[in-house]
């Protein structure tokens, strides 16, 4: 491990020397993460996009892609696109990455379960912005929105997300 990489920690993630509150997953850590479970992937990640709301916010960094109002992302795994980016109209299971409330403003994907997903073992793990504190999500990692910006502008792309076991 170094310090480039976001550790998760009892205390929060760290990340270049400091130690940021999150939010995990309701159903906890897990080793062998299924869709819908509410867990968090145990494992070494990386950080491969990132999107952000261009109406709400400035572009958080050169390789941020905006989200579109057709931008979805699909949890269903009988679809050929599960877990990737895909835009409506779609007529598989799939998350809103366009949301009126503010957790989707800035998002950073994670390689969980991709470029080659497995049907049935997860999607959609982000680094997103979190409800209130401590409000679990449903596997993804949440941070107060200052602290998900001020991390955005510090990672590139592959930066590994380290959950370890704990």
């Amino acid at each position: 491990m170094t310090p480039d990489d976001l550790v998760l920690t009892p205390n929060g993630i760290r990340f270049l020397g400091r130690v940021f509150p999150c939010s995990i997953g309701k159903g906890g850590l897990s080793v062998s993460k299924r869709e819908g479970d509410g867990a968090t992937p145990i494992g070494t990640h990386r950080i491969v996009g990132m999107l952000y709301r261009a109406d709400r916010l400035a572009r958080p960094s050169a390789w941020a892609r905006m989200i579109g109002p057709g931008d979805l992302w699909s949890d269903d795994s009988q679809d050929d696109a599960y877990n990737h980016l895909v835009r409506a109209p779609y007529g598989y299971g799939h998350e809103k990455l366009r949301r009126a409330d503010p957790l989707y403003d800035l998002v950073l994907l994670t390689d969980w379960n991709w470029p080659n997903a497995v049907p049935g073992c997860g999607s959609a793990i982000f680094l997103h912005q979190w409800r209130r504190p401590g409000y679990p999500t449903e596997g993804c990692i949440a941070f107060r929105r200052d602290h998900l910006h001020w991390i955005a502008r510090r990672v590139d792309q592959g930066t590994r997300v380290i959950i370890p076991r704990v």
